[in-house]
């Protein structure tokens, strides 16, 4: 195993679709520019399985646990939402399996070889080899974090 794939494992769970959970939002949107009056009411909701969940049967969630996509914005114990219907494209953000171990890089396909990226510069790249036993397991559609700092 490498330097990179130890350091951005991750631990997968399975989803639960079958409820709703139905949060009040800003229907006017929220500026990140100059600030604006506040909304009196939120008068709409949104569901969060709906908007970020496609495909219910083929959808995991994969917790973040290490360093290597930290320049992507991605964070040790951010949460992950994993498509395994999507094909995967050069480029893709893909959870892979690679001899046995889960690892999240950006896909890099190239004319004879496929590399793993890593977004933290103290890590190279992996070059998937033709003895490997490689997978693509599923497409990053979405990251989901905390932003408030601990105290």
């Amino acid at each position: 195993m490498t330097d990179s794939q130890q350091n951005c494992d991750l631990h997968i769970y399975k989803i639960d679709t079958g409820s709703t959970l139905r949060l009040p939002y800003a229907d006017g949107g929220i500026k990140a520019g100059f600030p604006s009056p506040a909304q009196d009411r939120l008068n709409e909701s949104i569901d969060l399985n709906s908007e970020i969940v496609s495909h219910p049967a083929s959808t995991f969630y994969g917790r973040v646990a290490g360093d290597s996509m930290i320049e992507e914005g991605i964070d040790d114990g951010d949460i992950l939402v994993i498509d395994r219907s999507l094909e995967p494209l050069n480029g893709d953000l893909a959870v892979c399996c690679i001899d046995g171990e889960f690892t999240v890089k950006r896909l890099k396909v190239e004319r004879h070889r496929i590399l793993l990226m890593p977004s933290n510069r103290h890590y190279r790249p992996i070059e998937v080899k033709e003895d490997d036993d490689f997978t693509v397991w599923g497409i990053v559609t979405h990251t989901i974090k905390k932003n408030r700092r601990r105290r």
